[in-house]
């Protein structure tokens, strides 16, 4: 499945809404685009709600995301409701290293 990235930008937030599939293919593609999207003082939603498959390769960018977040003081959160998705992100012990987020206005609202 093809790979599709939009980044939308506002005052509090860089939102950037991922299509398809995370893989060794498309990891490189997305890790461009999140590192053009981190902003030090911005929040970042990374909504993966079209997103139906994540392997390492991509499970990887996203850790490498958190760490620099982290370390500029960012807010990185995470939407995503697709069952194999969170099973994958609970057995990994990652649904507790994120914020994930139902919905992309949740992820905005919630302070």
């Amino acid at each position: 499945m093809n790979l599709s990235i939009s980044t939308e930008t506002n005052e509090e937030a860089v939102v950037v809404h991922v299509g398809g599939d995370l893989d060794v293919y498309t990891a490189p593609r997305l890790k461009d685009t999140l590192a053009k999207a981190m902003v030090d003082d911005r929040r970042l939603v990374l909504d993966l709600s079209q997103v139906h498959f994540i392997d390492s390769t991509a499970l990887g960018v996203l850790v490498s995301l958190l760490e620099q977040s982290q370390a500029a003081a960012g807010d990185l959160r995470l939407v995503m409701d697709d069952p194999y998705l969170l099973k994958i992100f609970h057995i990994t012990g990652f649904d507790g290293m994120f914020s994930i987020y139902p919905e992309v206005a949740e992820a905005l609202s919630q302070d």
